[in-house]
């Protein structure tokens, strides 16, 4: 009578056929109900201390109108709700006449740029701007200039970017963002794995 037991390397080969077919075939339900997804949080403190990293801007529109921005603006996370607020001191000069401050406030939303695992504040739009130097017919045009001297500062600037060496969550990043959401003080981003 012969009886043979599979040999050992064939044994194994089994055995991994059998568990990458489990854990394929486990992997779509576990997906869909989303027991695999990450969730990566971060704060406004970490937001503005990359924003408070850069360098002043200076935009300049034609003779008419000069703004710069000495200093960071201030970011607050999920005020309004589901929305970022930007708070900046702006120094303006209209017609090359000494510059004046100008306070600021706007809004923005966020979004995620894949390729660079980067997030970036999205359509910032200046929603008050408070002058008393300048005359009120003058709120307008700078409200305008002052929304595109804010998408000017957040286009290219990320306001956080996801790190491989910082953290177990922010490793995963290499997985794809299903989701994210701003949060009073924080956003959270849910990573799923496909």
């Amino acid at each position: 009578m012969n009886t043979t037991r599979p040999r050992p390397r064939l044994r194994r080969r089994l055995l991994a056929s059998l568990g990458l077919s489990l854990a394929l075939g486990l992997h779509a339900p576990l997906q869909a109900a989303g027991l695999l997804d990450k969730e990566i949080h971060f704060t406004e403190a970490e937001v503005q201390a990359e924003l408070d990293k850069r360098g002043p801007l200076e935009k300049r529109y034609g003779d008419l109108l000069t703004a710069s921005l000495p200093q960071a603006p201030t970011i607050r996370l999920g005020q309004p709700e589901g929305r970022a607020t930007v708070l900046a001191r702006v120094h303006l000069s209209l017609g090359g006449a000494p510059a004046v401050p100008v306070d600021l406030k706007g809004t923005a939303g966020l979004r995620y740029d894949e390729a660079g695992k980067a997030f970036y504040l999205d359509q910032p739009e200046a929603e008050s701007v408070d002058a008393p130097a300048l005359a009120p017919e003058y709120r307008g045009i700078i409200r305008q200039a002052l929304s595109q001297l804010m998408r000017s500062y957040f286009r290219k600037q990320p306001l956080y970017r996801l790190r491989e060496d910082a953290s177990p969550q922010e490793a995963t990043a290499r997985w794809l963002l299903r989701s994210v959401r701003i949060e009073r003080g924080q956003v959270v981003a849910v990573l799923s794995p496909l």
